[in-house]
């Protein structure tokens, strides 16, 4: 169950990793980025097509280049990630305190 959610957010992290590149250095492609982040060649381009389908990216004949949604992806990203990270504390269990001491 938690292995899951560990595995989802690794792939989330690299999938940002990709698009603040892509942010910083529109255009780039593949290569540039794989050698950038040490990511082999399938997994940018994987995290390429997520971002392509999610509208944040576009590509183009020099590489991947952000869109007019990215920016405002971006700005509420702080936001969701806390909201989230909010609902993660929220599930904690609380060791109970040992009574025999």
């Amino acid at each position: 169950m938690i292995t899951k959610l560990e595995k989802e957010a690794n792939m989330l992290n690299r999938h940002l990793e990709i698009l603040r590149l892509v942010i910083d250095s529109e255009p780039i492609g593949i290569v540039t980025m794989s050698n950038k982040t040490g990511y082999p060649h399938h997994k940018v381009r994987y995290s390429l097509r997520i971002l392509e389908e999610e509208n944040l990216i576009d590509p183009s004949s020099q590489g991947a280049v952000t869109t007019e949604q990215t920016n405002e992806f971006v700005e509420k990203l702080d936001t969701r990630l806390d909201e989230i990270e909010r609902k993660l504390t929220e599930m904690k269990i609380e060791k109970p305190v040992d009574s025999e001491n």
